[in-house]
């Protein structure tokens, strides 16, 4: 697949680019750019990301670093079976538990909550930094939900991180959570109140917190420049005019009626 010539592959993350010094200098500068290109399109354009990931596990199937973006591209593209064995490799060749809530993740795309909330009571877990716990907690707590266990997946997700004040990268997603949570368990009001409190937490839009919000109030967003009304209003318009116009002819012709009988 073809990359732009501007991307070089020095964009990499130098944690990366350390771990491909290993191969030959060509090599490395292949994979390197490939692998910008997954981070550049993996949101936007995911199954473009998952091609490229593709070319570098071909050309360095042996560094960790490719078996996890192409894990992350895999998953992206809720290829989850494929995305789990990624995750599985790059940590066997790393012993790093850090991809361990998006593995459990994995366990519950492929329609196994039970073996993700099995993981979230493993010891793994506690090796977690706190930001990989809070993450595991999500995916404990979809994993009761997708299980039908509204209750406890609310449980699941009371922790001192929700009651917190502080903002942290994952507190947005922590209240929205919460807060859907709490709606799908017909608990409106308590869900609006988390909705506002993940709106408040939710700098950069990485939710539709705002939108689920405003849904709750009854709030409906219109356009205020519908072509249709428009098109409606100047026909309105014409057939009002044309109703006045009528109107002073009828009156016209009363006026000429009462000078002809004088």
């Amino acid at each position: 697949m073809p990359i732009p010539p501007e991307v070089t592959g020095e964009e990499i993350d130098p944690a990366v680019r350390q771990e491909l010094m290993s191969l030959p200098k060509g090599l490395a500068e292949d994979v390197s750019r490939n692998l910008v290109m997954v981070a550049q399109l993996i949101d936007e354009d995911p199954e473009k990301a998952y091609e490229y990931s593709r070319i570098a596990l071909r050309l360095a199937s042996r560094v960790a670093a490719v078996r996890e973006a192409a894990g992350f591209a895999a998953y992206a593209t809720q290829k989850y079976a494929e995305a789990l064995a990624e995750f599985r490799a790059a940590r066997r060749m790393t012993g790093s538990v850090e991809l361990w809530p998006v593995m459990a993740d994995c366990e519950r795309g492929l329609g196994r909550p039970e073996r993700a909330l099995a993981m979230a009571g493993e010891p793994e877990v506690q090796k977690l930094d706190k930001a990989g716990q809070v993450e595991m907690r999500l995916v404990a707590a979809g994993a009761r939900r997708d299980m039908g266990q509204l209750d406890a997946a609310i449980v699941t997700l009371q922790s001192p991180e929700l009651a917190s004040n502080a903002n942290h990268p994952w507190t947005a997603r922590l209240r929205y959570a919460y807060a859907d949570a709490l709606l799908a368990a017909g608990r409106d009001g308590e869900a609006r109140e988390w909705f506002a409190k993940a709106v408040e937490a939710d700098k950069d839009g990485s939710t539709d917190a705002s939108d689920r919000l405003a849904e709750l109030d009854g709030v409906e967003f219109v356009d205020a420049f519908d072509d249709s009304d428009e098109e409606n209003g100047d026909e309105s318009g014409d057939e009002s005019d044309g109703e006045v116009e009528a109107e002073r002819d009828g009156d016209r012709e009363d006026d000429r009626d009462d000078r002809d009988e004088d």
